[in-house]
């Protein structure tokens, strides 16, 4: 559907963005594209979408003008009722239109639809945009930090009809995104930037395992357990947590019994992206990767 080639962009004479392998978005597939400030996810899209000049090559199936764009922040005319927005910009009629009805209802905006866009939460609004962006049918379609800004519940519920709409679907969808869990949840592949860097492209459990291990038990910092753990293969994880990679059934039999001896809480992932993500960036740069895009 899009295939990636030499990818190169430049602001003046600073490269912002490379990508020197080849990265493909087929049909039906749910990306996630994970990096700091910077790293090169809003340069990325914009490439993808024509809007700014680059080298290398872009191959699309599915033009630009087909792509659906979810932004992050997204201002409407607010001296107007919702529903008369929502009509004018998809130039049709919620009482004639069923499709349209349908994603009203599935968002729970059917009482919202009397208030100004201005009234509504920031749940509200994003649920809103969401469902111009859905009704267009995109067979690609962007999402640029959807649940910014929301609280946990709110992201959770949100994410949720996301996941849910496009279960049996062959449209494909990249989602940006800060937050792991959400990612967990709703992409299969995952596209990882830092610094104009790409560090990691591919299937999100192949990427797992090539930079984790099969598995990996995580359990709390100390001294003690840190005594346990030099008898195994430990990989980076976040402050204050012992990650311990596993490749075998006898490694993990061996592990376990000592937490369990121990009296040891700990947790066991096989799909942790925050973890690889960690792990991604430490193999990308010991191995001469450039701090800067170059």
């Amino acid at each position: 559907m899009i295939t990636i080639e030499q990818l190169k962009v430049k602001y003046g004479q600073e490269t912002v963005l490379r990508i020197d392998e080849r990265i493909q978005f087929d049909a039906g597939q749910r990306i996630g594209i994970i990096g700091g400030n910077g790293a090169g996810k809003t340069t990325l899209i914009n490439a993808i979408l024509g809007l700014i000049p680059y080298e290398g090559k872009i191959t699309r199936e599915v033009s630009p003008s087909e792509m659906a764009v979810h932004l992050q922040f997204n201002e409407f005319v607010d001296t107007m009722k919702c529903k008369y927005v929502m009509e004018a910009i998809l130039n049709t009629s919620i009482k004639q239109n069923p499709e349209l009805r349908e994603l009203i209802e599935y968002f729970d905006m059917e009482d919202q639809l009397n208030k100004k866009y201005k009234q509504l939460s920031g749940g509200q609004k994003q649920r809103f945009t969401l469902i111009m962006v859905l009704f267009q049918k995109s067979p690609f379609t962007f999402f640029d930090e959807v649940t910014s800004g929301l609280d946990f519940e709110t992201r959770q519920r949100l994410i949720k009809k996301i996941q849910n709409w496009y279960q049996g679907s062959s449209d494909s969808f990249c989602m940006v995104s800060h937050y792991y869990e959400e990612l967990e949840h709703l992409v299969d592949q995952i596209v990882l930037l830092d610094q104009g860097n790409l560090i990691a492209y591919g299937d999100k459990v192949a990427l797992f395992q090539q930079y984790c291990g099969q598995k990996v038990m995580l359990f709390d910092h100390s001294t003690e357990n840190e005594k346990i753990a030099k008898s195994f293969k430990k990989i980076l994880a976040p402050d204050h947590t012992i990650a311990i990679s596993i490749n075998s059934l006898d490694e993990e039999k061996l592990l376990l019994n000592q937490l369990m001896e121990h009296n040891i809480d700990y947790r066991r992932t096989s799909h942790d992206i925050e973890l690889m993500v960690i792990n991604a960036k430490a193999s990308f740069y010991r191995g001469g990767g450039q701090k800067h895009a170059s």
